[in-house]
């Protein structure tokens, strides 16, 4: 079982601390604030290697949080958490964090138009194209896989109505600073708890974009990721069903020269709330969100535990799942209330667990 060191670790949402001192939030604020305008005018060369150095000294230095990255990258690579492969690939995806890191406080400087510019492939064309196929909403899901910010610019830029899902808790300054940033690109930015606005935005048929891998989380949709058992967030499978959203999963890269390829799976719908439908949906996220990582692993940018931490864990959610696909809940109860788990300044995150309507 998980021990108390660990519950450090956990998604944000299993967390039972309070929101940061005052203190500490006015210094995250100061210190991002100077970070940011630093990084504007120094060479990305120079800053990426300083970056990536600190990162890869942060996972060495800290034993618990290297354990739980070994872990996810051990799945991935279908090697033992301890094999010299898995902590070499960990040390390059705490250096490739360093370019996500200087591109979400270099990119707001630049203008809507230069940030679309640097999106290459049809995956946005397809996006679209399957948006006004449907007629209705779309759900774009996603990885931490390379960079979502520039992507959804990109999607702003182009005029499609670009809707963000992000968590206004932990450093709520912070999130102001991103959120005016993004609003600047056209990106809409709905707080996670504003589930009205987020159910409005799904009836005005519009697109709403969400990330799927913040964590493992007991009481989400069972799935087989990498061989595996886990969860993945119930909310995109039951947005879909109950405002009738057809899903895409989009997939991101970063490219040798610094731009984004955008790619996009065939969009689909969920025919129902039943739970063998939900569960389906779910498992095809997870297959697309694991085609992801595999082609670009060094790019994956979820540092927390992805997989249960127990065999026992993982052969109830294989009980579970097939509970569900038997036409049974299959889901534990009751559900945590739904929360994104991300840092102020990290992707944005979707709701988690069951998602009603608001009255």
């Amino acid at each position: 079982m998980t021990d108390t060191k660990d519950k450090k670790l956990e998604a944000p949402h299993r967390r039972l601390e309070s929101t940061p001192p005052r203190i500490v939030e006015k210094a995250a604020v100061i210190a991002y604030r100077l970070m940011a305008a630093a990084l504007v005018h120094l060479p990305t060369r120079l800053t990426v290697p300083v970056i990536g150095s600190v990162n890869q000294i942060s996972y060495l230095a800290w034993p618990m949080k290297r354990r739980f990255v070994d872990a996810n990258f051990g799945r991935v690579m279908g090697l033992p958490p301890n094999h010299p492969r898995v902590r070499r690939m960990a040390l390059r995806a705490y250096r490739e964090y360093a370019h996500y890191m200087v591109e979400l406080m270099r990119l707001p400087a630049l203008p809507a138009a230069d940030v679309a510019k640097l999106v290459e492939g049809d995956g946005i064309d397809r996006i679209a194209g399957a948006w006004l196929a449907h007629g209705k909403s779309m759900i774009v899901c996603a990885g931490h896989v390379g960079n979502n910010e520039a992507v959804a610019a990109g999607v702003a830029w182009r005029g499609f109505p670009a809707n963000v899902v992000a968590d206004d808790s932990a450093f709520p300054e912070i999130f102001e600073i991103l959120r005016r940033n993004r609003e600047g690109w056209g990106v809409h930015v709905v707080p996670w708890r504003n589930l009205r606005e987020l159910f409005s935005i799904l009836r005005k048929n519009q697109i709403l974009a969400l990330l799927v891998d913040w964590g493992y989380r007991e009481d989400g949709i069972p799935v087989r990721l990498f061989g595996a058992w886990t969860t993945l967030p119930a909310g995109p499978a039951v947005l879909a069903a109950k405002t009738g959203a057809a899903i895409v999963f989009m997939e991101v890269r970063r490219t040798p020269d610094g731009r984004f390829e955008v790619n996009a799976d065939d969009a689909f719908t969920v025919p129902s709330s039943n739970p063998a439908d939900l569960q389906r949906a779910t498992q095809r996220i997870a297959d697309a969100l694991e085609r992801t990582i595999a082609r670009a692993p060094a790019q994956w940018y979820s540092f927390k535990p992805i997989w249960p931490s127990t065999h026992e864990e993982e052969l109830a959610l294989e009980r579970r799942a097939s509970e569900m696909l038997a036409g049974r809940p299959g889901v534990a109860a009751p559900p945590a209330p739904p929360a994104p788990a991300a840092s102020p300044t990290g992707p944005l995150e979707p709701p988690t667990g069951p998602v009603e309507p608001p009255a």
